[in-house]
């Protein structure tokens, strides 16, 4: 079996998780980029104008991403972690999920919040990768160790 963590990060902590997820479970790491770097002012969810309000408003948007997994098909899992926002995957992870086709794959997401859950980002990105087996995920805030990693891992590609 071929696993892939494929993520987004804005600010390093979803990285930092990619990572050690990565490492822990011998996957293949895939950093999913903008095309448009985000700054602190895009992020600011307080403000309505900001960029990552003004995508999270808009259903269709799908900003660009650089690069591209030549080998998707070589994948049987691939985790997706992103940070939360606005209960919900960013944007960006739709456009990543649109490009390639999953049908067979088992797609696990994964997320880190300053304070709320997945909410609908699983069902959401099930929408967006038909075909997918698309779990319920987990948010892995905190520093999880190798071993913690490795045993959600196992439990959560054994659905």
């Amino acid at each position: 079996m071929s696993s892939l963590v494929a993520y987004f990060s804005a600010t390093g902590t979803t990285a930092h998780v990619a990572n050690e997820l990565a490492r822990a479970i011998g996957a293949d790491l895939f950093e999913i980029v903008p095309e448009q770097p985000y700054t602190a002012a895009d992020l600011d969810w307080r403000d309505k104008t900001s960029r990552s309000s003004l995508e999270m408003n808009d259903e269709a948007c799908r900003p660009a991403i650089v690069g591209h997994v030549d080998t998707m098909a070589d994948y049987d899992t691939v985790f997706v972690g992103f940070p939360i926002w606005w209960y919900v995957e960013p944007r960006i992870i739709d456009t990543f999920l649109e490009a390639y086709d999953f049908a067979g794959t088992t797609v696990v997401p994964f997320a880190t919040s300053g304070g709320s859950g997945l909410g609908k980002a699983p069902q959401r990105m099930a929408t967006l990768a038909p075909g997918a087996t698309v779990t319920e995920g987990r948010l892995l805030n905190g520093n999880p160790n190798a071993d913690e990693l490795r045993t959600w891992a196992q439990g959560a590609t054994s659905c």
